[in-house]
């Protein structure tokens, strides 16, 4: 009879909401080793180009075809678009992979998985935990390089324009509010190797394997994507658009290549959300 008074007055109190709070969360993964090597990479690479430049004289195609690449060293707005058109195909891959793959494979991988369900926390709280500071570090990944190259390049090449390589130029304030553009659809584009890297996170007990089977399956899609011989169904590949911010650099705002991008990343990653959170509710955790 005691037993059963000590579990009312537990489940009296008990309140499946407060367990695992996001901020508890955060500041248990801001402090992990990875996320402040990723950090000091993402801030290290626009010094890195920065001195490239330097050495190289600037940027040189060779030949009559003005890029993007070209126009580096027009201002601070351009270098800050550089870092993203560099970073964006693969670089970037890295850390959304990193924080969505390692977070519940990592907790299985030090045998805490169980205890913490144990706590009790309801599995799908747990999830929705990792989940929102996944993505939320993903995305501060994602701000924290074009505004340290920004701050770089402004310092560098002063602050100016966006020189647009096709002729013509946005103003300061206005290339400010499309590189966030920009940066806003990077991260929706990626949305599909984090709904990969989380749920393979949720069917293996080695880290390494949900962020290197991430980062690979984003890689096929990319090799997929330059098979022209797939013609229309290339569509339906993530990679098919997720250079598409490019017209958000453009004199004329285009948002159809970005709307369909948004679109098919959204879709992909709500059905591998679903997935995972599906399967792990049903999984025999023993780690």
């Amino acid at each position: 009879m005691s037993t059963l008074v000590e579990r009312a007055e537990v489940a009296t109190g008990y309140r499946a909401g407060r367990t695992l709070p996001l901020r508890v969360e955060l500041a248990r993964q801001l402090k992990r080793r990875r996320t402040l090597v990723m950090g000091a990479i993402l801030a290290a690479l626009p010094f890195v180009l920065l001195i490239a430049f330097a050495i190289g004289g600037g940027p040189d195609n060779g030949n009559d075809n003005v890029t993007l690449m070209d126009t580096a060293t027009a201002s601070g707005a351009n270098f800050a678009a550089v870092n993203l058109f560099v970073s964006a195909g693969f670089l970037l891959v890295i850390p959304v992979a990193l924080f969505c793959g390692d977070t519940v494979a990592s907790e299985a991988g030090w045998s805490s998985l169980r205890y913490l369900l144990a706590a009790p926390v309801p599995r799908a709280r747990l999830l929705w935990s990792k989940l929102v500071v996944g993505l939320g570090l993903s995305l501060a990944a994602m701000i924290l390089l074009p505004v340290v190259a920004l701050a770089v390049g402004t310092a560098a090449y002063g602050w100016g324009p966006l020189e647009i390589p096709t002729g013509g130029a946005l103003e300061p304030g206005t290339a400010a509010q499309r590189l966030v553009v920009v940066v806003a659809y990077i991260f929706v584009s990626q949305l599909v190797t984090a709904g990969l890297a989380f749920w393979l996170s949720t069917k293996t007990d080695a880290p390494l394997g949900a962020v290197g089977g991430a980062v690979g399956l984003t890689i096929v899609g990319n090799v997929l994507d330059a098979v022209t011989a797939l013609g229309h169904w290339r569509d339906f590949l993530p990679a098919h658009w997720q250079f598409a911010w490019a017209d958000a650099v453009q004199p004329h705002l285009e948002w159809s290549g970005m709307i369909q991008g948004t679109a098919i990343s959204i879709t992909y990653a709500l059905v591998l959300f679903a997935l995972a959170f599906r399967g792990f509710a049903r999984k025999d955790v023993v780690s």
